[in-house]
């Protein structure tokens, strides 16, 4: 080989590795069911929402709190959906989950049927995992699945058809599981299709984050794309013996108890994850990521039989789970990356959704989506590409989001009337509407004014009300229809 080949190979292998070192590992953790206000690193953003009787007997979060204080808090921060399964494709795909014929939970396939739904989300659309896959990455996925897979549903896709190398879920999802006592556990255990070992439920956490750690072990020296997707809070709160009475002073609502206790582990286990990440010094290639899938549980049972309030915190936002007023569908959100995103700083302007972390994850680390899947960025994603408003905390999105969520009774609701939203939602700026797809219901809301909901504003704004309205409505008529 020439001397000049030679210096020609050298200087395609340095540019190559040097590129790959600058690719970021990123770490997504996803709870499950946590509100707004249950962090205590959002609790000082949250005080006019909420009385501060209420927030002196929450337990304090030290570990994500300190991953706040090294990074990026966001207030206007939406998921895709307020309830499970289409709140996670809205993250997988990039793409509002209601294209995908996903708009509630996945359940048995007769109930899937009734609702005019997927069994499972299509392994063939782009998928996030997939795209990080194809350039290299390490891949995995560790906790709640819940895009298709359980009940009745045993020919699902596994993780793996969706660009994960490694995985263990639960019961919502196929493949190798850690299954707690409980019905759908024993329906999961029937279908097989994966390595299955049965767990207490207040053990899946530690579990998950050990598979995590083991991960990023093996995976150091390489570029990673990890999800953390945490079975907890979700009810029923089930901590280990003796640690809900830890909280029989903060208070005697036994639901909280629990939920405290939970809440608590939680952030320790987290910091168990962050701190190994750290002292393997990979803290400065790492993205951590850190939301909600929806707001906090709202089980009408709470109210009409034990006659207390179900566990999590609003933060004074109005309607909980299965709810597209701001309580269901705004979360907390923190993103770490040191040396690249701005430490201990809050956005109250930034919108940012979860279907925008495709297309910006992507672009963080380098990847061209429309050379690896063969689409326009621009125009196939819901979301879009806020990478360096994330980088640089300034700037605003230029799409508007929109929700579906209830196209009949059979939804489930939140508890309390009061919470119970029209079933489509529009945020664009400062304003928000919600309507009913038969044109009922509408409320505007300005933000400018109170992000609480409380106010229509609708006849006072025609014009914005009826640009708005149209809108969503030529959305709505153009999502797919039904599966039967």
């Amino acid at each position: 080989m020439s001397h000049w080949l030679i210096a020609v190979v050298l200087s395609f292998s340095l540019f190559t590795h040097a590129k790959a070192d600058e690719q970021p590992n990123i770490v997504f953790i996803f709870i499950d069911d946590m509100g707004y206000g249950d962090l205590s690193c959002f609790h000082e953003l949250s005080a006019d929402g909420w009385d501060s009787k209420t927030i002196s007997r929450y337990p304090k979060t030290p570990n994500i709190d300190e991953l706040a204080s090294e990074g990026l808090r966001l207030t206007n921060f939406y998921v895709a959906s307020p309830i499970c399964s289409p709140s996670r494709v809205g993250c997988t795909t990039g793409q509002f989950p209601s294209r995908h014929l996903i708009n509630s939970y996945l359940n048995s396939r007769e109930k899937n049927k009734a609702r005019g739904m997927a069994d499972f989300l299509n392994p063939n659309v782009p998928a996030i995992a997939r795209a990080f896959q194809d350039h290299g990455y390490a891949t995995a996925h560790f906790g709640k699945w819940h895009q298709g897979g359980g009940r009745d549903v045993d020919d699902a896709p596994l993780p793996s058809a969706y660009g994960f190398d490694e995985s263990l879920v639960s019961f919502e999802g196929l493949g190798d599981r850690i299954l707690p006592p409980g019905g759908l556990s024993e329906q999961s255990a029937k279908l097989k299709r994966g390595k299955i070992e049965h767990v207490e439920k207040h053990e899946q956490t530690p579990i998950y984050v050990d598979r995590s750690i083991d991960f990023i072990e093996r995976h150091q020296n390489q570029p990673f794309y990890l999800h953390l997707w945490l079975n907890d809070v979700h009810d029923a709160h089930k901590p280990a013996p003796g640690e809900a009475e830890k909280f029989t002073e903060q208070t005697d609502n036994i639901n909280e108890q629990k939920f405290f206790a939970v809440l608590v582990e939680i952030d320790k286990q987290i910091g168990r994850l962050i701190q190994r990440i750290d002292k393997l010094g990979l803290d400065k290639k790492t993205l951590i990521v850190l939301t909600s899938d929806n707001g906090p549980t709202a089980w009408a049972r709470y109210y009409r039989r034990q006659k207390v309030d179900p566990a999590g915190s609003t933060a004074g936002f109005r309607g909980r789970k299965w709810s597209l007023y701001e309580g269901g569908i705004r979360m907390p959100f923190i993103a770490r990356w040191p040396g690249k995103i701005e430490a201990n700083a809050v956005n109250q302007d930034l919108i940012l959704s979860t279907v925008d972390f495709f297309p910006t994850f992507a672009s963080l680390a380098g990847i061209d989506l429309k050379e690896t899947f063969n689409i326009d960025p621009k125009t196939y994603f819901d979301g879009e590409d806020l990478s360096q408003q994330l980088l640089k905390n300034e700037g605003q999105r230029t799409k508007p989001l929109l929700w579906e969520y209830g196209r009949d009774e059979s939804y489930l609701r939140p508890g309390l009337k009061r919470d119970q939203s029209p079933n489509l939602a529009l945020r664009d700026g400062q304003w928000k509407l919600l309507m009913n797809d038969d044109g009922s219901r509408v409320e505007l809301y300005d933000f400018r004014l109170s992000n609480r909901e409380k106010k229509n504003v609708a006849k006072q704004h025609p014009d914005v009300t009826q640009k708005l309205s149209q809108q969503l409505l030529d959305w709505r008529r153009a999502l797919p229809a039904r599966t039967d």
